[in-house]
Order: structure tokens, then sequence, then C-alpha cells
């Protein structure tokens, strides 16, 4: 049957359906980047829309797709670059056939052709048969590309930041490449007539041109056939299995695994294998053990060590004989008879155990007469001396001590004197600086109270009080100029007369007492405490039941504190100066009290007594905490301007240390001083603390305390401070910083007071 060829009209009208289709079928694909990953339904309703089957098979068709680039052929137009997906199908048949996609052919539309055209027709069918021959695929994976990305299986989302996607063979980074917009991959895919073929390999990050064998699989699958055409799903069955004479069908599947019976002697045994492992009889790794190369020929006795146990000591061998042993010795060996006689003047100690004889023959050698003692002392020696194996530690003394920083990193700090106080005729006991660093108050035994300038050195006021001073403080507020002077049973409360006209004012009205007060508690006997008014020096006179050896002032400046060492369990009072009231501590004392001193920032109170040191809460009225200092006596403590640590020093010339957050216990102990330390005292603004002892000694110390609480507090000595006398066996009394620069006074008992700067 001849088929007959369209007219030009009927291309040009399928042409513009084509355009139109594929027009139709970009918009539907814009989202879609694969082909092969779209779902089976969408690619069937794809595939009924775009595909139609026709039984007419035409010439113009088999031309115009038999390029290997799939554009059309013969008919010369750049506008049916899209026909090729509508042209090329796989048949239900398994052949290949074509579309025509025309329903306006028919037979009338090939009546006017002619013969030559039949025949012409049969050619080009024939020509078109032979090229659709079906080509056998090979399964080799010989013919697959290896991917070019070796990342391997991973998500592609862990390179999504980054400026490539893998790495090649050689392991140098793919780049990725610039994407394009929407609208240039749509322009681009209409001036490109292959684009229809082209995939994006993610992976690869490249575009993959599909081939017209691997259009046709795809065809294939998207209707639910084999992939390559020659495959016969339904061929014949070919039993392969001989059945005569079988009672039972065979199987080839696995033996069930609850059929598998365990071995109990197999489970014995690796028990046993279990236990020497542990034992350690049966060990893994273990390299042989190699024979040394070389060895004693005789043998020694050193083998015997390692027989006995580590343990084991061998005994010192004797001396063997030598020279001098020998029964015919040469001359030189043999003693005079002058030698012999010196010998029995020296001692037995060093006299020589064996005098050498000689002997014409060996048959001529006496039995030695001493053969018996010596091995008796040998006997003796190796039974009763004791032998032990000490082990030593090579180590470097140097390697123990701390490293600490260069002193040069540590400035500045004082070295030297720079200014000194005279004009007491006593040893100076007590020393206290105003809170504005000009001026300085001394008490002595001298029973005076001075005011120097500290620029100057110049005495400003004197005092005379007729009776020994045992402890003078300065109020820590700028803008009350007190001194607080312990004498005896009484303290005074002194007015400096500095400052200007409106402080005097209000000092004269705070130190003014209108009636003597009465006594604060009701006990009748000797606990009273009476605020008298003192015209004589101009301030207030606190008359006490004890010695007063004290006085610490809050921060402040309105409460201030008496110790009374003798008056057992009300030695230490609290005073309020505006009120003018005494209140004792609403706690027991356990001990005799050494010192005391307010928390520089909290309402906490501190204690001291010969041995320990306590804490108390005065809001909560309890017990906080309880230092153990360890030291024969402690002679007074200093708080740190942070609060959680203190020093604390004693008579045996020990300085503790204590880290409040960190133990009861002294963080460092520094043994520094060979005497009895007076005083210690801490910087208000530097890390800086100080001792003075009764060697006429100060010494100054690097103390800094980090905010980082898993850091501890760097200490470092700095400096020794000497120039003071001693006087009846007494060096420095006190110690105290300036407020504001790294200087340190110091009071001797020699009189003078010494100012010591950088």
């Amino acid at each position: 049957m001849k088929v007959p060829r369209r007219s030009a009209r009927q291309k040009n009208l399928q042409k513009d359906a084509e355009k139109e289709e594929a027009i139709n079928l970009l918009e539907q694909k814009e989202n879609t980047e694969e082909v092969v990953e779209r779902s089976k339904d969408e690619e069937t309703a794809v595939e009924e829309e775009n595909f139609v089957e026709s039984p007419v098979v035409s010439d113009d068709d088999d031309e115009d797709f038999s390029d290997d680039d799939g554009s059309l052929g013969e008919s010369g137009s750049e506008d049916s670059h899209l026909s090729g997906e509508e042209d090329v199908f796989v048949s239900s048949d398994g052949e290949d056939s074509f579309d025509a996609k025309s329903d306006d052919v028919s037979g009338n539309g090939a009546s006017g052709s002619g013969r030559d055209e039949t025949e012409h027709g049969k050619d080009d069918d024939a020509e078109s048969d032979d090229s659709r021959t079906v080509v056998e695929e090979s399964d080799s994976s010989e013919d697959e590309v290896d991917p070019r990305n070796t990342v391997g299986d991973v998500p592609l989302k862990w390179y999504k930041e980054e400026e490539h996607i893998g790495y090649d063979l050689a392991g140098k980074k793919i780049k990725k490449k610039e994407r394009q917009d929407k609208l240039d991959s749509f322009l681009a895919s209409v001036d490109d007539s292959k684009n229809w073929r082209k995939i994006y390999d993610e992976y690869n990050d490249e575009e993959v041109e599909l081939t017209k064998e691997e259009v046709k699989v795809i065809k294939r699958l998207l209707k639910g056939k084999a992939p390559h055409a020659d495959f016969d799903p339904h061929a014949p069955y070919v039993d392969w299995f001989s059945w005569d004479d079988s009672k039972h069908p065979l199987s080839s599947a696995p033996e069930p695994k609850r059929r598998f019976i365990p071995s109990k002697w197999e489970s014995k045994k690796v028990v046993q294998y279990v236990r020497a492992i542990r034992k350690g009889l049966i060990k893994f790794d273990e390299k042989p053990k190699e024979e040394p190369s070389a060895y004693l020929l005789w043998g020694d006795d050193s083998s015997a060590i390692d027989r006995q146990g580590l343990a084991y000591i061998p005994a010192p061998k004797p001396k063997l004989p030598g020279h001098e042993e020998s029964y015919n010795p040469s001359l030189e060996y043999i003693p005079t008879q002058e030698e012999i006689n010196s010998y029995q003047l020296m001692f037995e100690e060093d006299r020589p155990k064996f005098i050498p004889k000689r002997f014409t023959s060996l048959r001529n050698v006496p039995a030695y007469e001493k053969a018996v003692n010596e091995n008796f002392g040998r006997c003796l020696d190796l039974y009763l001396c004791p032998r032990a194996r000490k082990k030593r530690i090579n180590i470097d003394p140097e390697s123990l001590k701390p490293k600490l920083p260069s002193r040069k990193d540590l400035r500045p700090y004082p070295t030297s004197c720079y200014l000194e106080y005279k004009g007491h005729k006593g040893p100076v006991v007590s020393i206290s600086t105003e809170s504005t660093g000009q001026w300085i108050a001394s008490g002595s035994s001298d029973g005076t109270v001075r005011i120097w300038e500290v620029e100057t050195g110049r005495c400003i006021r004197i005092w005379e009080l007729g009776e020994s001073v045992s402890h003078v403080s300065w109020n820590p507020l700028p803008e009350r100029p007190i001194l607080a002077v312990c004498m005896g049973e009484d303290v005074y409360l002194l007015n400096t007369g500095l400052g200007n006209a409106e402080e005097q004012k209000s000092l004269e009205e705070l130190l003014r007492v209108e009636t003597p007060s009465t006594p604060d508690d009701s006990d009748n006997d000797k606990t009273a405490v009476n605020w008298v008014q003192d015209d004589k020096h101009g301030g207030i006179r606190l008359k006490h039941f004890k010695t007063v050896s004290s006085v610490e002032w809050h921060r402040k400046g309105d409460y201030f504190s008496m110790l009374m060492p003798s008056a057992q369990s009300k030695a230490v009072l609290i005073h309020l100066l505006s009120k003018k009231q005494t209140q004792r501590i609403p706690f027991k004392l356990h001990g005799l009290p050494v010192s005391t001193a307010f928390h520089p920032s909290r309402s906490a109170f501190f204690i001291s007594t010969k041995k320990n040191i306590r804490v108390y809460d005065l809001l909560k009225q309890k017990l906080i905490k309880k230092l153990e200092t360890g030291v024969r006596e402690v002679s007074s403590i200093a708080i740190h301007p942070g609060g959680d640590n203190l020093i604390v020093g004693s008579k045996d010339g020990k300085l503790c240390w204590f880290d409040m957050d960190l133990s009861s216990q002294p963080y460092r102990v520094l043994n520094c001083h060979p005497k009895d330390i007076n005083r210690v005292a801490f910087h208000r603004s530097y890390p800086l603390f100080a001792s003075s002892s009764d060697d006429c000694t100060a010494y100054v110390f690097h103390g800094m305390v980090y905010s980082d609480l898993n850091q501890n507090p760097l200490i470092v000595p700095l400096e020794i401070l000497r120039g003071h006398a001693s006087e009846n066996g007494r060096g420095v009394m006190d110690c105290k910083f300036h407020p504001r620069q790294p200087w340190l006074f110091t009071a001797g008992a020699d009189s003078v007071i010494k100012l010591y700067c950088h």
C-alpha cells in the first residue's frame, strides 16, 4: 500500500501546531529541571497530551529525523527545532514508528501523485527501515562514565554556602557555575534546538544531553514497558529441573535460625578463654622476648637478682687477691723490717691486713693463720649487715621554685626612705593616715599625740594627754576630721581643727555632750561607759571600766568599736557617735580577743583571738565563718579592700594569707620575720600589703586578687625596708599605707616616723 505525500500547506499547518505545542511544553516545564524525576502520572499525562500514536508513517518524518542532532533535515526551517520530541517514540509493538501529527492526511490528498513518487516513497521506506534497526546495548559497566565529583553519597546541602560542590579525581575543587535567571534560561532554550534533551546534573554541576536511545528508554519506561525493545516479557517457561523419580520438591532457601542448636562445649571453651584473658594468661600484641646476642661466658651473680625479685640486694664481693698475695712476689711488694716496725705504731684500722712474704716454692707455703677469723667475719658481715635499696630522685632545685614575675613589672612600690618625722621623745606606738592623704597622726608612749603634714614633715598640732597612748585612728570620712585616741581606760574623740568653717561647725555640734550618759546596761557592776565633754582637749572623753587597747572605725564614720582584752565577755563594745550610745556585741567570745575589724563593704565584723578568727554578720547576728590560723599567737589582722581576703600577723614571725572563698585554712604562710610581727596593713587602691616586726624591718609584698574565681591570688615579695633602730628589744611598732600613693609610713621604737616612697 502506498502512503500519499502531504502537501506544503499541510506541512506548514503541522509546523505551526508543533510550535504552539512546544511553547505550551516549555511553560509546563519551567520549574522542572530533570525529566527523569517526574512522576509516572505526570509523565503519562504529558505524554498523552503531546504524543499521539498514528499508524501512518510519513517519508518526510523519516527524512526529517535522520540527522543525529534531532532537528528537521529537509524542511530547512529553524522554527521546528522542537518537533523531534513529538516525532520519535517507541510504539507498543516494540518497533520504531513516527507520528505524523496530522489529522488532514487522507487518500484523496495523494490522488494527484504519480507512479514515480510512489516508487520513490517505497525506496525511502526501505532506507528508513534499515536505519531503524535495533542496536544491541551492552550491560558492561565499561560504557558508564565515572562521576566527576568524588565526595561520595553525601547531601549536597553541605556545600550550599561554599564556592565549590566537591572535588575531582585529582583532589582539586570543583567550582560552581554561575546560574542564569529564568528569563535568560528561557531565551536560551528557545534558541537552542537541543534544549529539550538537556538535563541538569546537580551532583556534578553540569548539563547532560540525552541521546536518542536514552529518550526511547525513557518513553518505554513511562508506558510501563521494558527498557529494551528486544526484551520478551512473556517468554516460554523452560523447566530446567528433572522431576522424574522425585518424591519431594527441592528448595534452595537458607536454613532458618530457629533450627540452630548452640554447642555447649563451645560455650564452655569461650568461658575458659575469657577467664584466661582476665587473669592475664593470654596476652594480645605481645612481642616475643628477644634473647641477647652477647652474654657472659662464665656467668655472673647479677642473674640472681631476677630470681630473688626486686627486693633482693646481692652481697658485696670480697676483694680478689693481687700481686701482694702471691707466694713469690717481686721485691718491690715485700716490705723491709723498718716498714714492718712502723706498722706497729699505726692504728689498727689503718694497719695493712696482710704482709706479703716470699717462698721459694708453693710447697713451702704454710696455712693462712687468719683464714678462720676472716671467714667468720665475712659470715657475720653477710648475716648482720643490713642492706636496703634507697631510691634517689634527681630533681633540679631551681625547677621547684615558683615562677614569679619580675619586680620591675610590679612597680610602683616603696623602696627607699624619703622623709623622717622627728619630735616624739618615746617610742611611737601607733600611726594613722587621714582619708585625703594630706595629714598623718601619731601616738607615742610619751603621752603626746601629734599631727604631721605628709609632704613637708611639719608638725601642726600636739596634744599633751599625760599618759601612754596605745592606739590612734582617724575617721574615714574626709568631712569629719575626728581622731580617736586610746589611752588607758579612756578613749578621746578629738577635733583636729582641719577643714573649713562649715565642717568645724558641724563637728562642734557632733562632739557636744549635753548631759553625762547613764550606763547602757542595767547591771550595777563595772560595765558603765560614760560620755563626757572634754573642754580641755576639745572633744569627747569615753570612760571605760577596763584598759582599751585599740579602736576601729566603720566605713560610714558613725560607728566605732573598742577592744578591752581583759574584760572577758564584755571585751568588745560598739559605740554610735551621732546618738552617743554604746552597745555590746550579741555574740559569745571564745577566747581572749586580740584585734577587731569591720568589713569594708558588708555588714560583717571580724574578731580575732590568739588562735582563731571569727566572722559575724551584724544584721543577722550569726557566725558566718571561722578561720583557723595555726600560729602560736595572732598579733594583728588586716582586711583586703575587696573583702574576701585578709592577712594575719603572728608573734612567731609568720604572715598568713586567707582566701575566705577558698578555705578556712591559710592559702599561704610566709615565714618572713625572725621576730614578732607587730602590724600588717593593706593598701586601699594598689595591690600591696606590708608587715612590720621587732627585727627593725618592714616587708612589702605584691598581692594581686583577681576577679576570676578560678585564679588564685598572686603573692610576690618585693622589698625589705630597713632604717629603724632597736630600743628595748622593740623595732617597727606600726605601719600604714598612704591612701592614694604607693607610700608606706613606719613608726619605730626609736621615736622616728619614716616615709618610704618609690
